[in-house]
């Protein structure tokens, strides 16, 4: 609170504690002790003479006795008192002050006009008070939010963005790793921002936009600090949210203030983070074209689009919602060149490994390939994540050094969850080692299933248990019998249950709604079943980024509906009669592997194998390179047998030749 509204709090507070002690005592001057004796007994002291002097205020009375008096037994003697008139008046009152010879007054304020206003307009001073302070409160959180210090509706509208200042170690790409393509089109833009004129002379037109797309924890927000650090240009940063507030035309102005100071420190760079909180496409607001997000995005489409000339101001955004962008958004002249961040392969995640171990004590035996190779999926920030678990994990036990049993809990932690302590029934805890094992058993024989890395029973996170398998490549494509693998394994759990145990359980719930999702999905998006054919019939579209299904009108018929969840079926029950063959087949291993699952709770890829022996000899997939080499020699041999061919042939004869031949045979 300012010194200034704290003083006029406390001056309307006074005042209506005086006001108020001069409403409730009116007339008195004594002390507030003076004590208020009934009606009918102040007549009765009147009679008898006892009264010297009243003072009136139209229904209060207060009384001067000629000498102290007891008026209640047991209390002390009295000199003063009060009393209250009945408000149907009484007329015999004056006629006996009169006749006692009582002195009567009269209160002076009963004749202040200004005293009576005053106090009947006490109650609206309290609440105007009450709401300028409340309203002047809102307007410093509101600033307080911004970041800003104090209050006032300027500073409000004022602080649009946030300037990074030059504190600690700047940001560059070497601390981007992984994205090495979204960094070479970034880069680009480094010579423009360093000598800009040089391409005004040659009539070139530097992309005014760059839109940075791609899942969360990419490194967008950190690939444009990087091109600021490199180009050590001002940098403007905001969230698109904060654009938005509850008063229409703030958003427009603080687009309309972020621009101006770009422009005054060019060239520099705007960066707005979460693009789509603003720009989804227009006209699906309440309010339509009168909608504040709406007015917000107008603006942006201005600055951006030339009428207002930013040169040398470059603006890059953020968003994993390209989908619900305004095309205007998109078109050239605003965000003209689209960088997509994807998640990072193997290789990438090792050079990610690398940048975020750079402070860690690592032991000898962390290999970062291998934690690269047991993170398929994961995003930079994710992987960060990883190694913060990793080393706190460490601190905690003292070890001085973060070794590779710290990474692998930590990644399990991750991945399934936090280990619970759960009591489970002797039988239950039969049945799940029986599942996971069903599992296991599938992923080592069936020859596409990717490399097992461990088995567990211990219950982690929403699941009772795990199998865990470590892909050995990264997959772009994903081919049918390896599909088809993946269904076997995912049902093998069950069908473990159903042939060891004569029953099943809810514990496949998860599995089967899986197989279920990636077999319709073979059939109604892949074309991988004969009947039904190449044709897309899918009833949801999967997020490219954010990994899941957005519903969409049907556009086929009941019966063709009916034709794929057959498909559907198949595939499954095919799935499961390959469960129960690999069952039948090594029912032994099996066994033996229930066994020590149920002993040691958890198993390695080699104490798998010590179970079940060696798995299928799993096909090697062939790359381009090779693929491209095997295709150069057949060609290579074919046109040697060709050539060949050509050689054992006799020279080409004229028909005189041929017929001389023919006569010197004869």
């Amino acid at each position: 609170m300012r010194g200034s509204s704290k003083w006029v709090v406390l001056a309307l507070v006074f005042l209506a504690i005086m006001l108020g002690w001069r409403y409730l005592l009116p007339g008195t001057t004594g002390p507030v002790s003076q004590p208020r004796i009934a009606y009918t007994q102040f007549k009765s002291i009147v009679a008898k003479g006892e009264v010297a002097k009243v003072t009136m205020h139209e229904r209060q009375i207060a009384a001067t006795l000629k000498r102290p008096q007891v008026l209640v037994t047991g209390t002390p003697a009295v000199s003063r008192l009060r009393t209250t008139v009945p408000a149907i008046g009484d007329n015999t009152l004056l006629p006996a002050l009169e006749k006692a010879g009582v002195e009567v007054g009269v209160d002076p304020s009963e004749d202040s006009g200004f005293g009576k206003v005053l106090i009947g307009l006490l109650p609206i001073l309290v609440i105007v008070a009450v709401y300028i302070w409340l309203w002047r409160g809102m307007f410093r959180n509101v600033t307080g939010g911004l970041g800003g210090a104090g209050g006032g509706i300027d500073k409000f509208l004022d602080r649009p963005a946030t300037r990074e200042r030059k504190k600690g170690p700047k940001v560059t790409f070497d601390d981007v790793a992984g994205q090495e393509n979204a960094k070479k089109d970034v880069a680009e833009l480094l010579d423009y921002l360093r000598d800009p004129g040089k391409y005004r002379e040659m009539g070139a037109d530097i992309p005014h936009g760059i839109l940075l797309v791609g899942p969360p924890g990419t490194g967008k927000t950190l690939l444009a600090r990087a091109l600021a650090g490199e180009a050590e240009v001002p940098f403007f940063s905001i969230s698109a949210s904060a654009f938005i507030e509850v008063f229409v035309g703030v958003g427009a102005s603080r687009v309309r203030k972020m621009f101006d100071g770009a422009k005054k420190n060019a060239p520099a760079i705007i960066f707005i983070d979460e693009l789509d909180a603003i720009g989804r496409a227009r006209g699906t607001g309440i309010g339509g074209g009168h909608d504040e997000r709406e007015q917000t995005l107008n603006q942006i489409l201005a600055e951006m689009d030339g009428f207002e000339g930013h040169e040398a101001v470059i603006v890059l955004a953020a968003t994993n919602r390209p989908d619900v962008l305004d095309p205007a958004l998109l078109r050239p002249g605003r965000f003209d060149r689209h960088v997509t961040l994807e998640l990072p392969d193997k290789d990438a995640r090792v050079q990610i490994l690398k940048v975020h171990t750079r402070e860690v004590p690592l032991g000898p035996d962390v290999d970062l390939d291998q934690i690269a190779a047991g993170t398929p999926g994961f995003s930079g920030a994710d992987l960060k994540n990883l190694v913060n678990e990793a080393a706190m994990f460490a601190a905690r036990e003292n070890a001085g050094k973060v070794t590779a049993r710290h990474f692998d809990e930590m990644r399990d932690k991750v991945m399934m969850g936090a280990v619970r302590a759960l009591a489970i029934q002797p039988e239950e805890r039969h049945r799940l080692a029986v599942h996971e094992s069903g599992h296991t058993l599938a992923a080592h024989f069936l020859p596409h299933a990717d490399p097992l890395h461990k088995v567990t029973i211990i219950p982690r996170g929403m699941a009772l248990g795990a199998t865990q398998l470590l892909p050995e490549e990264e997959r772009h494509t994903l081919p049918e019998d390896y599909l088809k693998d993946q269904l076997a394994m995912m049902l093998a759990g069950r069908s473990s249950e159903k042939v060891l145990l004569g029953t099943v359980s809810s514990g496949a719930d998860d599995d089967i709604r899986r197989a279920t999702v990636l077999a319709r999905a073979m059939v109604a998006r892949w074309g991988m079943s004969e009947d039904i054919g190449p044709i897309d019939l899918r009833e949801s579209e999967e997020h490219p980024f954010l990994g899941r299904e957005i519903a969409q009108p049907r556009r086929f018929s009941d019966q063709t509906a009916h034709e794929v969840d057959r498909e559907v079926a198949e595939l499954l029950r095919e799935a499961e009669a390959r469960d129960a063959k690999l069952i039948g087949e090594h029912r032994k291993g099996l066994d033996k592997l229930i066994a020590a699952l149920e002993e040691k709770e958890t198993l390695d890829s080699a104490e798998i194998e010590a179970c079940l022996g060696p798995g299928r000899p799993r096909k090697k997939p062939i790359r381009a390179e090779e693929h491209a080499e095997e295709r150069a020699k057949a060609e290579a041999k074919a046109k040697k047998s060709e050539k060949a061919a050509h050689e054992d042939e006799p020279p080409h004869e004229s028909p005189a030749s041929r017929s001389a031949r023919h006569a010197r045979s004869a």
